[in-house]
């Protein structure tokens, strides 16, 4: 066996272990169908005004849900950090455990201090979704990333859909508690918990144990040169695990105290300065700043139009005169969004040229579907308006996906993505402090939702324009480049 041949053997053996790619992948795909077979979060603006809890509107709409939008954020950058810093594993357990804590405090815990501190755990368990969707990335390879990616994202969709399916069911059809739907919930979060533990442990990550890795490829390929120096290559072509078992696997560890911290500083510093380049290098083109500005501004509004919107039904229709479809509603809403968004694929247009110009006409769409859902006041008119909404939404943010990652490699589409959900939810956090947040101005459901539809219109402006002066631009372009070839 070759050089060559003897160290791509050892790399694919650390990237797939036991199992190939399917054993992590299938453990992946049970904790993302069971983190979100959740029936009871459909209901859950309902049983917290209900018996159960006994809380005001005012509690929980101004007081309560804004405590997850503030802690998203401040969890967001630390958890991106200490996910490639612990190789992803034990953040995929962390959001197991906060999604324990988060279920068993909705069951028993009561008043509105501790609802808050349900809200922030939550907020641990959004933030720490980063941790899963990054998982795969360092235990397989790239030619199957596009396979792997499908199947825990699918996993995800089915659990949830199934779980909204499952509540409306035992609610409308067997008559079951609230309370109940979250005992459900509960026993299925800790099976996700619980299944976690078995994810092989990474060998590798983005930035902070890269160049790790590849310093014991270099050592295992010294030793490997000097096995077949000394025995004609006999040594290597027989066992090469054993050369690499004369290279110590924690090298670092038996290092001065001094020295291994000061290793650590000078890795944390490069992966700043890393991230730095990166970011100044992928904003700079005005495509790839083009549509994150849009999966910023859009995202924004989405999670406070999703967060808000089983209260402006629970006022359209109170829950305690009339049956409720939440569940339904979150599932049709689910299933018609998978289905446009594979539709989408198929679909052969410009986006370089008319993307703008489209994201201008969807965002206005969105914004009548808004406006319409705060103002007719009839639960099925939201019920349809609310699908339409959220379908809009995936195919644009799916659009906005493949053409923010088509030029981009991991690392880069990972500080993309990080950047602009970070950026989403700073401006969601503003909106929450000046329009919910009882401690400004606290607004009631109905002139929050007149305002997000008002801020869905002004980013339908905002693109109409850009995207006006794009295609007027490129239209000019070939007449200025056929004068300057006559005049040539």
């Amino acid at each position: 066996m070759e050089l060559r041949e003897a160290v791509t053997h050892r790399k694919d053996r650390r990237l797939l272990p036991r199992g190939g790619w399917l054993l992590p992948t299938c453990i992946l795909c049970t904790i993302g169908f069971f983190a979100n077979l959740r029936p009871s979060e459909p209901f859950l603006t309902p049983y917290l005004l209900g018996p159960d809890k006994n809380l005001t509107e005012r509690q929980v709409f101004n007081e309560i849900y804004p405590v997850w939008t503030y802690s998203y954020l401040i969890l967001l950058f630390p958890v991106f950090i200490a996910t490639d810093y612990l190789r992803y594993k034990p953040v995929v357990i962390l959001q197991g455990l906060s999604l324990i804590v988060t279920w068993f405090m909705l069951l028993y815990a009561q008043g509105t201090l501790a609802i808050q501190f349900l809200e922030f755990f939550y907020g641990i368990s959004t933030a720490t979704e980063i941790a899963y969707y990054s998982y795969i990335y360092s235990m397989v390879e790239p030619g199957v990333y596009q396979k792997v990616t499908s199947y825990c994202r699918t996993a995800t969709l089915t659990g949830f859909t199934v779980g909204s399916v499952t509540g409306q069911v035992l609610v409308s059809l067997a008559n079951w508690s609230l309370f109940s739907l979250n005992v459900i919930s509960l026993i299925s979060v800790s099976i996700a918990f619980s299944t976690s533990w078995f994810l092989p442990m990474p060998m590798k990550s983005l930035f902070f144990h890269q160049k790790l890795i590849d310093d014991k490829e270099s050592k295992r390929a010294d030793s490997v040169k000097r096995g077949i120096h000394q025995n004609g290559g006999l040594e290597c072509a027989a066992k090469p695990e054993d050369i690499e078992a004369r290279v110590p696997l924690n090298t670092d560890a038996h290092n001065a105290d001094g020295q291994f911290t000061e290793k650590k500083s000078v890795a944390l510093q490069t992966v700043f300065r890393t991230l730095w380049k990166d970011f100044l290098h992928c904003y700079s083109s005005r495509t790839l700043l083009c549509w994150s500005v849009w999966w910023a501004l859009s995202t924004c509004g989405y999670f406070q139009v999703v967060n808000y919107s089983q209260g402006l039904w629970e006022k359209v229709a109170p829950s305690s005169h009339s049956d409720i479809y939440n569940g339904s509603v979150e599932a049709v809403s689910t299933l018609l969004g998978a289905v446009a968004v594979f539709i989408v694929g198929y679909v052969k247009i410009s986006w370089s040229t008319w993307g703008e110009l489209l994201l201008a006409v969807f965002a206005l769409i969105i914004a009548v579907t808004v406006y319409i859902m705060d103002v007719v006041g009839n639960i099925w008119v939201c019920y349809v308006m609310y699908v339409l909404f959220r379908t809009i939404y995936m195919i644009l943010i799916t659009i906005a996906t493949f053409q923010i990652a088509a030029n981009l490699s991991m690392e880069c589409y990972a500080l993309v993505f990080g950047v602009n959900t970070f950026t989403a939810l700073l401006l969601q956090t503003l909106m929450t402090v000046i329009v919910v947040d009882s401690s400004v101005l606290g607004l009631d459901l109905f002139t929050q939702f007149k305002i997000y539809a008002g801020y869905f219109a002004v980013i339908s402006i905002i693109f109409f324009v850009s995207g006006l002066c794009h295609v007027v631009k490129n239209c000019q372009q070939p007449k200025q480049d056929k004068l300057e070839s006559s005049e040539t």
